[in-house]
Protein backbone atom coordinates (compact mmCIF):
# COMPACT_ATOMS: atom_id res chain seq x y z
CA UNK A 1 0.00 0.00 0.00
CA UNK A 2 1.27 3.22 -1.38
CA UNK A 3 -0.09 6.83 0.60
CA UNK A 4 1.17 9.81 -1.31
CA UNK A 5 1.90 13.30 0.59
CA UNK A 6 1.60 16.35 -0.58
CA UNK A 7 5.34 17.50 1.27
CA UNK A 8 4.65 21.53 -0.06
CA UNK A 9 1.33 21.92 1.55
CA UNK A 10 0.52 23.43 4.45
CA UNK A 11 1.88 26.76 6.81
CA UNK A 12 4.74 24.00 8.00
CA UNK A 13 5.59 22.48 4.54
CA UNK A 14 7.70 20.94 3.87
CA UNK A 15 10.04 20.19 7.12
CA UNK A 16 7.19 19.11 9.25
CA UNK A 17 5.29 17.35 6.09
CA UNK A 18 9.00 15.31 6.50
CA UNK A 19 9.32 14.31 9.85
CA UNK A 20 5.77 13.23 10.05
CA UNK A 21 6.18 11.40 7.07
CA UNK A 22 9.10 9.67 8.71
CA UNK A 23 7.32 9.57 12.42
CA UNK A 24 4.39 7.74 10.35
CA UNK A 25 6.90 5.14 9.14
CA UNK A 26 8.46 4.15 12.35
CA UNK A 27 4.99 3.15 14.10
CA UNK A 28 3.05 1.14 11.44
CA UNK A 29 4.50 -1.00 9.01
CA UNK A 30 2.91 -2.42 5.68
CA UNK A 31 2.58 0.79 3.78
CA UNK A 32 5.29 3.42 2.21
CA UNK A 33 4.59 7.02 1.28
CA UNK A 34 5.55 8.95 -1.83
CA UNK A 35 6.90 12.84 -1.34
CA UNK A 36 5.50 14.95 -4.10
CA UNK A 37 7.50 18.35 -3.99
CA UNK A 38 10.89 19.69 -5.12
CA UNK A 39 13.07 17.09 -5.35
CA UNK A 40 16.13 18.39 -4.28
CA UNK A 41 14.56 20.44 -1.80
CA UNK A 42 13.09 17.28 -0.40
CA UNK A 43 16.40 15.09 -0.10
CA UNK A 44 18.85 17.59 0.94
CA UNK A 45 15.93 18.37 4.02
CA UNK A 46 15.80 14.39 4.74
CA UNK A 47 18.94 13.94 4.88
CA UNK A 48 19.95 17.18 7.51
CA UNK A 49 16.76 15.48 9.86
CA UNK A 50 17.75 11.96 10.27
CA UNK A 51 20.28 9.45 9.40
CA UNK A 52 18.33 6.27 9.34
CA UNK A 53 15.50 6.86 6.06
CA UNK A 54 14.08 3.79 5.07
CA UNK A 55 14.82 4.24 1.32
CA UNK A 56 12.82 1.36 0.51
CA UNK A 57 9.26 2.85 2.21
CA UNK A 58 10.03 6.23 0.96
CA UNK A 59 10.67 8.40 -2.32
CA UNK A 60 9.92 11.46 -4.04
CA UNK A 61 8.28 12.28 -6.93
CA UNK A 62 9.69 15.91 -7.99
CA UNK A 63 6.80 18.63 -8.43
CA UNK A 64 8.90 21.96 -8.48
CA UNK A 65 5.25 24.25 -8.41
CA UNK A 66 3.76 25.07 -5.38
CA UNK A 67 -0.20 25.91 -5.31
CA UNK A 68 -0.79 28.26 -2.12
CA UNK A 69 -3.87 29.67 -0.25
CA UNK A 70 -3.77 32.72 -1.92
CA UNK A 71 -4.56 31.25 -5.66
CA UNK A 72 -7.65 30.94 -7.67
CA UNK A 73 -8.14 26.65 -7.13
CA UNK A 74 -9.76 26.00 -10.55
CA UNK A 75 -6.96 27.99 -12.10
CA UNK A 76 -4.11 26.60 -10.22
CA UNK A 77 -5.09 23.59 -10.53
CA UNK A 78 -5.98 23.77 -14.34
CA UNK A 79 -2.38 25.63 -14.64
CA UNK A 80 0.04 24.28 -12.40
CA UNK A 81 0.14 20.74 -13.76
CA UNK A 82 3.87 20.19 -11.63
CA UNK A 83 2.73 21.11 -8.56
CA UNK A 84 2.93 19.11 -5.31
CA UNK A 85 -1.14 18.85 -4.85
CA UNK A 86 -1.84 17.88 -9.07
CA UNK A 87 1.44 15.56 -9.40
CA UNK A 88 0.07 13.83 -6.26
CA UNK A 89 -3.71 13.26 -7.25
CA UNK A 90 -2.68 12.15 -10.59
CA UNK A 91 -0.30 9.47 -9.17
CA UNK A 92 -2.69 8.69 -6.79
CA UNK A 93 -5.45 7.83 -9.67
CA UNK A 94 -2.51 6.09 -12.45
CA UNK A 95 -0.61 4.20 -9.71
CA UNK A 96 -2.39 1.04 -8.91
CA UNK A 97 -0.41 0.78 -5.55
CA UNK A 98 -1.43 3.94 -4.15
CA UNK A 99 -4.38 4.02 -2.01
CA UNK A 100 -4.66 7.37 -0.69
CA UNK A 101 -3.57 11.22 -0.60
CA UNK A 102 -2.73 13.89 2.15
CA UNK A 103 -2.03 17.12 2.07
CA UNK A 104 -2.53 20.12 4.66
CA UNK A 105 -2.42 22.58 1.21
CA UNK A 106 -5.02 25.13 0.30
CA UNK A 107 -8.43 23.21 0.93
CA UNK A 108 -10.30 24.68 -2.38
CA UNK A 109 -7.54 23.51 -4.44
CA UNK A 110 -7.27 19.69 -2.77
CA UNK A 111 -11.29 20.03 -2.88
CA UNK A 112 -10.70 20.83 -7.01
CA UNK A 113 -8.10 19.02 -8.20
CA UNK A 114 -9.64 15.75 -5.99
CA UNK A 115 -13.06 16.04 -7.75
CA UNK A 116 -11.58 16.92 -11.10
CA UNK A 117 -8.98 14.14 -10.96
CA UNK A 118 -9.73 11.27 -8.62
CA UNK A 119 -13.81 11.77 -9.63
CA UNK A 120 -17.17 10.92 -7.00
CA UNK A 121 -18.16 8.16 -6.59
CA UNK A 122 -21.46 7.33 -8.33
CA UNK A 123 -24.75 8.91 -7.14
CA UNK A 124 -22.80 11.47 -5.35
CA UNK A 125 -23.78 15.09 -5.41
CA UNK A 126 -20.37 16.61 -4.36
CA UNK A 127 -17.72 15.56 -2.09
CA UNK A 128 -17.28 16.42 1.57
CA UNK A 129 -15.01 17.50 3.73
CA UNK A 130 -15.40 14.39 7.18
CA UNK A 131 -13.22 15.10 9.91
CA UNK A 132 -13.57 12.51 12.98
CA UNK A 133 -13.71 14.52 16.22
CA UNK A 134 -13.34 12.93 20.36
CA UNK A 135 -16.10 13.26 22.33
CA UNK A 136 -16.94 13.12 26.00
CA UNK A 137 -17.61 10.37 26.43
CA UNK A 138 -14.14 8.81 24.93
CA UNK A 139 -15.63 7.52 21.52
CA UNK A 140 -15.53 9.54 18.27
CA UNK A 141 -18.23 11.67 16.37
CA UNK A 142 -18.01 12.56 12.45
CA UNK A 143 -18.98 16.33 10.89
CA UNK A 144 -20.11 16.22 7.85
CA UNK A 145 -19.87 18.71 5.82
CA UNK A 146 -17.08 20.68 7.45
CA UNK A 147 -16.34 23.42 4.77
CA UNK A 148 -16.03 21.87 1.01
CA UNK A 149 -19.74 23.11 0.33
CA UNK A 150 -20.69 26.31 2.32
CA UNK A 151 -24.11 26.76 0.09
CA UNK A 152 -26.66 23.17 0.24
CA UNK A 153 -29.45 21.65 -0.51
CA UNK A 154 -31.47 19.71 0.89
CA UNK A 155 -30.59 16.95 -1.00
CA UNK A 156 -26.63 16.96 -0.68
CA UNK A 157 -27.14 17.14 2.83
CA UNK A 158 -29.29 13.88 2.88
CA UNK A 159 -26.07 12.49 0.71
CA UNK A 160 -23.66 13.71 3.32
CA UNK A 161 -26.04 11.86 6.45
CA UNK A 162 -25.76 8.85 4.19
CA UNK A 163 -21.75 9.29 3.39
CA UNK A 164 -21.10 9.57 6.80
CA UNK A 165 -23.29 6.88 8.17
CA UNK A 166 -21.13 4.70 5.73
CA UNK A 167 -18.13 5.86 7.00
CA UNK A 168 -19.45 5.05 10.99
CA UNK A 169 -19.73 1.62 9.90
CA UNK A 170 -16.55 0.94 7.90
CA UNK A 171 -14.25 3.26 9.86
CA UNK A 172 -15.87 3.43 13.59
CA UNK A 173 -16.97 -0.18 13.76
CA UNK A 174 -20.63 1.42 14.49
CA UNK A 175 -22.97 -0.46 13.08
CA UNK A 176 -26.67 1.74 13.08
CA UNK A 177 -24.76 4.95 13.79
CA UNK A 178 -26.91 7.59 15.32
CA UNK A 179 -27.65 10.99 12.87
CA UNK A 180 -28.32 14.08 13.98
CA UNK A 181 -28.66 17.60 11.96
CA UNK A 182 -27.00 20.47 13.29
CA UNK A 183 -29.76 22.97 13.84
CA UNK A 184 -30.32 26.13 16.44
CA UNK A 185 -32.87 23.71 18.17
CA UNK A 186 -33.78 20.76 18.19
CA UNK A 187 -37.55 21.07 17.05
CA UNK A 188 -38.20 20.02 13.95
CA UNK A 189 -39.65 23.47 13.15
CA UNK A 190 -35.94 24.99 13.87
CA UNK A 191 -33.52 26.04 11.07
CA UNK A 192 -33.26 27.49 7.75
CA UNK A 193 -35.45 26.41 4.94
CA UNK A 194 -32.79 23.93 3.64
CA UNK A 195 -32.11 22.21 6.77
CA UNK A 196 -36.39 21.33 7.59
CA UNK A 197 -35.88 19.96 3.58
CA UNK A 198 -33.00 17.85 4.86
CA UNK A 199 -34.96 17.07 7.91
CA UNK A 200 -37.66 15.58 5.96
CA UNK A 201 -35.58 13.55 3.56
CA UNK A 202 -33.41 12.34 6.03
CA UNK A 203 -36.75 10.89 8.28
CA UNK A 204 -37.81 9.13 5.13
CA UNK A 205 -34.59 6.82 5.22
CA UNK A 206 -33.89 3.87 7.69
CA UNK A 207 -30.92 5.49 8.66
CA UNK A 208 -31.03 6.06 12.92
CA UNK A 209 -32.27 9.66 12.59
CA UNK A 210 -31.75 11.53 15.95
CA UNK A 211 -33.43 14.52 14.05
CA UNK A 212 -32.24 18.04 14.85
CA UNK A 213 -29.44 18.60 17.20
CA UNK A 214 -27.81 21.58 18.68
CA UNK A 215 -23.91 22.64 18.07
CA UNK A 216 -23.22 22.04 21.91
CA UNK A 217 -24.68 18.52 21.51
CA UNK A 218 -21.63 17.57 18.78
CA UNK A 219 -19.16 16.28 21.05
CA UNK A 220 -21.36 14.81 24.07
CA UNK A 221 -20.93 11.30 22.51
CA UNK A 222 -24.92 10.54 22.22
CA UNK A 223 -24.34 11.59 18.66
CA UNK A 224 -22.43 9.58 15.64
CA UNK A 225 -22.36 11.66 12.37
CA UNK A 226 -22.99 15.11 12.95
CA UNK A 227 -24.81 16.35 9.58
CA UNK A 228 -24.15 20.04 8.32
CA UNK A 229 -23.67 22.32 5.50
CA UNK A 230 -20.11 23.56 4.70
CA UNK A 231 -20.52 26.74 6.26
CA UNK A 232 -21.97 26.05 9.69
CA UNK A 233 -20.35 22.69 9.88
CA UNK A 234 -16.56 24.94 9.50
CA UNK A 235 -17.79 27.14 12.25
CA UNK A 236 -19.00 24.81 14.59
CA UNK A 237 -15.70 22.90 14.46
CA UNK A 238 -13.29 25.44 14.69
CA UNK A 239 -15.54 26.68 18.11
CA UNK A 240 -14.87 23.61 19.25
CA UNK A 241 -10.96 23.69 18.47
CA UNK A 242 -10.94 26.50 19.90
CA UNK A 243 -12.87 25.79 23.11
CA UNK A 244 -10.91 22.90 23.70
CA UNK A 245 -7.69 25.46 23.50
CA UNK A 246 -8.94 28.12 25.85
CA UNK A 247 -9.80 25.70 28.90
CA UNK A 248 -6.68 24.49 28.65
CA UNK A 249 -5.27 27.97 28.21
CA UNK A 250 -7.73 29.05 31.65
CA UNK A 251 -6.64 25.67 33.54
CA UNK A 252 -3.26 26.76 32.93
CA UNK A 253 -3.17 30.48 34.23
CA UNK A 254 -5.35 29.27 37.40
CA UNK A 255 -3.00 26.82 38.52
CA UNK A 256 -0.21 29.60 37.98
CA UNK A 257 -1.86 32.20 39.76
CA UNK A 258 -3.56 30.13 42.40
CA UNK A 259 -0.30 29.71 44.60
CA UNK A 260 1.14 26.75 46.40
CA UNK A 261 -2.41 25.09 47.30
CA UNK A 262 -3.39 25.05 43.48
CA UNK A 263 -0.03 23.55 42.55
CA UNK A 264 -0.31 20.90 45.18
CA UNK A 265 -3.88 19.96 43.06
CA UNK A 266 -2.23 20.12 39.81
CA UNK A 267 0.16 17.76 40.78
CA UNK A 268 -2.65 15.18 42.28
CA UNK A 269 -4.81 15.48 39.38
CA UNK A 270 -2.24 16.05 36.71
CA UNK A 271 -2.52 12.33 35.14
CA UNK A 272 -6.26 13.43 34.75
CA UNK A 273 -5.47 16.29 32.91
CA UNK A 274 -3.08 14.53 30.54
CA UNK A 275 -5.80 12.09 30.09
CA UNK A 276 -8.37 14.94 29.23
CA UNK A 277 -5.67 16.99 27.10
CA UNK A 278 -4.66 13.46 25.05
CA UNK A 279 -8.59 13.24 24.23
CA UNK A 280 -9.12 16.59 23.13
CA UNK A 281 -6.00 17.20 21.17
CA UNK A 282 -7.65 17.03 17.57
CA UNK A 283 -3.87 17.16 16.02
CA UNK A 284 -4.01 13.61 17.37
CA UNK A 285 -7.16 12.49 14.90
CA UNK A 286 -5.29 13.09 11.55
CA UNK A 287 -7.56 15.12 8.85
CA UNK A 288 -10.74 15.97 7.42
CA UNK A 289 -11.69 13.11 5.01
CA UNK A 290 -13.51 14.09 1.45
CA UNK A 291 -15.97 11.37 1.86
CA UNK A 292 -17.57 10.61 -1.56
CA UNK A 293 -14.45 10.32 -3.54
CA UNK A 294 -13.28 7.13 -5.50
CA UNK A 295 -10.12 6.79 -3.38
CA UNK A 296 -8.94 8.19 0.09
CA UNK A 297 -8.22 12.23 0.28
CA UNK A 298 -7.43 13.62 3.33
CA UNK A 299 -7.11 16.89 4.33
CA UNK A 300 -5.14 18.11 7.18
CA UNK A 301 -5.08 20.96 9.14
CA UNK A 302 -3.21 23.87 7.30
CA UNK A 303 -1.02 24.79 10.33
CA UNK A 304 -0.24 21.42 11.17
CA UNK A 305 3.05 20.08 12.05
CA UNK A 306 4.53 17.00 12.22
CA UNK A 307 2.43 14.94 14.74
CA UNK A 308 -0.65 15.77 12.73
CA UNK A 309 0.73 14.60 9.61
CA UNK A 310 1.61 11.33 11.02
CA UNK A 311 -1.56 11.10 12.62
CA UNK A 312 -3.24 11.97 9.22
CA UNK A 313 -1.01 9.65 7.09
CA UNK A 314 -1.72 6.94 9.59
CA UNK A 315 -5.51 7.30 9.24
CA UNK A 316 -5.05 7.15 5.40
CA UNK A 317 -3.46 4.15 6.04
CA UNK A 318 -6.46 2.72 7.89
CA UNK A 319 -9.20 4.15 5.95
CA UNK A 320 -7.92 2.32 2.60
CA UNK A 321 -7.39 -0.88 4.68
CA UNK A 322 -11.07 -0.61 5.23
CA UNK A 323 -12.11 0.36 1.59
Amino acid sequence: MKIVLDAFGGDNAPKEIIIGALKALSERKGFSITLTGDKAKLTELIDEISDVVPEERLEIVDAPEIITCDMPPVEAVRKMKNSSLVKGLNLLTSDPEAKAFVSAGSTGAVLTAATLLVKRKPGILRAALAPVLPTVKGGRVILIDCGANSECKPEMLLNFAELGADMARKYLGIRNPRIGLLSNGTEDAKGTEITRGALELIKGTELNFSGNIEAREILSGDIDVVVADGFSGNIALKACEGTALAFMSLLKEGIMAGGLRSKLGYLLLKPVLKNIKKTMDYNAYGGAVFAGLEKVVIKAHGSSKAKSIAAAVLQAVELSSEA
